[in-house]
């Protein structure tokens, strides 16, 4: 039986989840992608807390005129600059089921530009 999309997304997601979670100290950088957008947070999984989050959709980010994938390092950057506020400098990366390329690629390094360890 073939897998839609969504569903093999769904079964890698769940495989990185067994051994990827977030504390206080070193919460779990989440990336969703949609078609047009990317999300990133920061997630204490021990609370369920979201402790920074950042979107493409922010009015600093929305108003450049850039392709998506250096949308995405813009992201990255926008949620590194709120964590070391918050004083959080490392993290565990979750790529939520997505390649490690493209705009996913591109938040990553954003972050670690940011000042984020991963």
């Amino acid at each position: 039986m073939a897998l839609t999309r969504t569903e093999r997304r769904q079964r890698i997601r769940y495989r990185i989840r067994k051994s990827i979670t977030g504390t206080a100290s070193t919460p779990r950088l989440s990336v969703f992608r949609s078609n047009k957008e990317i999300y990133a947070q920061l997630i204490d999984d021990v609370t369920g807390l979201t402790l920074a989050a950042a979107s493409s959709r922010e009015k600093e980010i929305a108003g450049v005129t850039a392709t998506k994938i250096e949308r995405a390092a813009l992201v990255g950057k926008a949620l590194a600059a709120k964590a070391t506020d918050k004083g959080i400098e490392k993290c565990a990366f979750d790529r939520g089921g997505y390649l490690y390329h493209g705009r996913v690629k591109s938040l990553a390094e954003g972050a670690r530009e940011g000042g984020l360890k991963f």
